[in-house]
């Protein structure tokens, strides 16, 4: 059974972008594992508002891996990289994770998080803390996350003030 990852970044008060879904507040000054933790993926999950916000960024960033994109407003999508999923979410998810691979990768946004977590279905948080109070912004989980215990596996502090914290179930 495959793992699924929620690797993401967050300030200090829970937030994983502004209100308007901008990521500027995020440290691009080192890679912070990411590139590492590319390698131990070969499929990524995500919610149509991350998507588009992906879009914003230049060259699809992910075109090696299988993409599936969860959103019921836009079913078509020009991007060959990328498969539009409209149907049940956890069924999908479910059966993916059953398939041999790599690890799987929960991009975001919060709607998924919140599911994906409500259900079972995260192996894994990979947390990056950027040392930043927002104020307001969409939350790392939407709505109401159930109650879930996790162990700390790895800490990692950086010059720069962001901790990375690695946890499992």
């Amino acid at each position: 059974m495959r793992d699924i990852v929620l690797y993401t970044a967050t300030s200090l008060d829970g937030f994983i972008a502004r209100k308007n879904g901008r990521v500027d507040w995020l440290f691009t000054d080192y890679d912070y594992g990411y590139f590492d933790f590319l390698e131990t993926v070969d499929t990524t999950l995500m919610g149509g508002k991350t998507y588009r916000q992906i879009l914003t960024f230049g060259d699809f960033p992910y075109q090696s891996k299988a993409n599936y994109v969860f959103t019921k407003k836009n079913k078509n999508t020009d991007n060959k990289n990328v498969t539009i999923i409209s149907k049940e979410v956890i069924p999908f998810v479910k059966d993916l994770k059953g398939q041999k691979g790599k690890a799987i990768w929960l991009i975001g946004g919060g709607q998924i998080n919140t599911l994906l977590l409500n259900t079972g279905l995260i192996n894994k948080l990979i947390l990056s803390i950027h040392p930043i109070v927002l104020g307001d912004g969409i939350r790392l989980f939407k709505d109401i996350p159930k109650e879930t215990s996790w162990k700390v596996r790895k800490t990692q502090s950086f010059l720069s003030g962001l901790i990375q914290i690695h946890y499992t179930q």
